[in-house]
């Protein structure tokens, strides 16, 4: 094989390795078009998700809440989250920390909302401070992203939504 054969087959060689910047271009902006369709529409399945997420909670806290009225007849409802939770590794249930929800909930944060107890009707009997009647409310920690829509709930366990997010609740829940 003589100089000028081997530059001859370098030369092809070199042609041949790997894509052209075309090549990766195309695919790039085959990607991308791709990354377009795909990201709002998995954004909008999170955000679904967190609402269905908060919906249960609420009904959690709710249940929780008949559950705190049964165990504690004196104190009736509970208006703090803090007092529906609590560390079992604390030892027994009190009715300050009644270990009826989970930590994260009772911090009133979790998949991007913030829950609330809140309009609690107190009246006293026998000397003893009893809640008559509450409010649970859960908005998104960010209006649009994390959620669109508030909910609220009382004693009598029917979930509302607030369109706006916020806790003027009036729509029912479906």
């Amino acid at each position: 094989m003589n100089a000028r054969d081997l530059r001859a087959e370098l030369k092809v060689r070199r042609n041949e390795d790997g894509f052209t910047l075309i090549e990766l271009l195309i695919v790039m902006s085959v990607m991308l078009i791709l990354m377009t369709l795909a990201v709002p529409q998995l954004l909008k399945l999170r955000k679904q998700a967190q609402e269905t997420s908060a919906v249960q909670s609420l009904r959690t806290i709710g249940q929780a809440e008949l559950q705190y009225n049964s165990a504690y007849p004196a104190n009736g409802f509970s208006c703090s989250l803090a007092t529906l939770g609590g560390d079992p590794k604390s030892g027994a249930p009190t009715a300050q920390a009644a270990q009826l929800i989970t930590p994260d909930l009772a911090s009133g944060q979790k998949a991007g909302y913030t829950f609330a107890i809140s309009n609690c009707t107190k009246v006293t009997v026998n000397n003893q401070d009893m809640y008559t009647s509450f409010e649970i409310t859960a908005v998104p920690n960010s209006i649009g992203k994390t959620g669109d829509r508030g909910f609220c709930t009382d004693e009598n366990n029917t979930i509302r939504y607030d369109p706006a997010g916020g806790t003027n609740c009036t729509q029912p829940i479906q």
